[in-house]
């Protein structure tokens, strides 16, 4: 599973252009976070299709780029979102996307956007799940 990391100005309608230009083509945004700093700001989004959703940005010019996910479950409670990413960092994989992804039986679950997939399933080990 690939997530799209989406840089937006951070000005009116900047974030209403991208989800327009995804829903003319048919296409469901299915998790979303979005974050500025100063004049600009990024968007990292799930689709339910992610060749449609490539061509839609290239074709709308938006500045972008794909990054792997790997998903963990992790109880809720303090400290272990702390541990997955101590985890990650001394593996060496570098975290650029944090997607919640849903909660269950005292777990929740996250996609974790990373620049080195196989490490950060490595590094994960029990608390990585199967990708939906």
């Amino acid at each position: 599973m690939r997530a799209f990391i989406v840089e937006l100005q951070n000005r009116p309608g900047g974030l209403a252009a991208l989800a327009e230009a995804i829903a003319e083509r048919g296409i469901n945004i299915t998790n979303l976070a979005g974050v500025t700093c100063g004049g600009s700001g990024s968007v990292g989004l799930l689709t339910n299709d992610e060749a449609s959703t490539k061509t839609v940005l290239d074709a709308g010019s938006f500045s972008y780029r794909q990054i792997d996910l790997i998903s963990a479950a992790l109880e809720d409670k303090p400290g272990t979102l702390g541990a997955a990413a101590r985890r990650l960092a001394d593996a060496g994989v570098n975290i650029e996307l944090l997607l919640p992804t849903g909660m269950e039986g005292g777990k929740f679950s996250v996609a974790f956007g990373v620049d080195n997939a196989a490490a950060a399933q490595q590094a994960l080990g029990e608390l990585a799940t199967v990708s939906r």
